[in-house]
C-alpha cells in the first residue's frame, strides 16, 4: 500500500505520529483501531509498529501492541488468502494478549481481544469482518511512563 507505486497510499503521509508522552488515547493507537475497523490491516499494523518501539519492544505494553500488530497482520494474510498464516498470527497475537495481566489496556477489553484472536485462529476470518470497540477506559500502562524502556 506505501512502498509500491500502484499502493493507495503511495507517496502519500497520512499517518499520524506516536508520541511517547501522549496519553492513553494516543492519536497513533486510535488511528491504528479506526484502521483495522475499517479493514486497512496493514496499515493498522503499520500505525502500531511505533508504538511498539515506544514500548522498548519488551514487557507489557510492548505485548499489547506486538499483540494488535499480529493481529493487524492476521487480517493482511486473510486477504492474502494465506489461511496457515491468518491463524498462525491470530494464535500469536491470543499468546501475548494473554500474557497480560489486566483485563483493559489502552482503553481496549483484553479479554475480547484474545477471544476475536483466538476465534480466527480456530475458525478462520469471521463474517462479517471483526471490529475493535474502543472504550476509552484507564489502562495500567501510560505511554507516558514507557517513554525510556527501550533504554533501560
Amino acid at each position: 500500500p506505501i512502498s509500491d507505486p500502484a499502493g493507495h497510499s503511495f507517496g502519500k503521509s497520512t499517518r499520524p505520529s506516536a508520541s511517547a508522552s501522549d496519553a492513553p488515547d494516543d492519536t497513533a493507537l486510535l488511528w491504528g483501531i479506526d484502521l483495522f475497523n475499517h479493514g486497512y490491516y496493514w496499515e493498522a499494523h503499520e500505525a502500531r509498529e511505533g508504538l511498539w518501539h515506544e514500548a522498548g519492544r519488551r514487557g507489557p505494553a510492548a505485548d499489547f501492541f506486538k499483540g494488535l500488530i499480529q493481529l493487524a497482520v492476521s487480517g493482511v494474510k486473510y486477504y492474502e488468502r494465506r489461511d496457515e498464516g491468518m491463524r498462525r498470527h491470530a494464535a500469536r497475537a491470543a499468546e501475548l494478549l494473554r500474557s497480560l495481566a489486566d483485563p483493559v489496556a489502552f482503553g481496549l477489553c483484553t479479554a475480547e481481544l484474545i477471544e476475536l484472536a483466538e476465534s480466527i485462529a480456530a475458525n478462520g476470518w469471521p463474517d462479517p469482518p471483526p471490529i475493535v470497540r474502543y472504550d476509552g477506559s484507564p489502562s495500567p500502562f501510560r505511554l507516558a511512563d514507557i517513554e525510556n524502556a527501550g533504554q533501560q
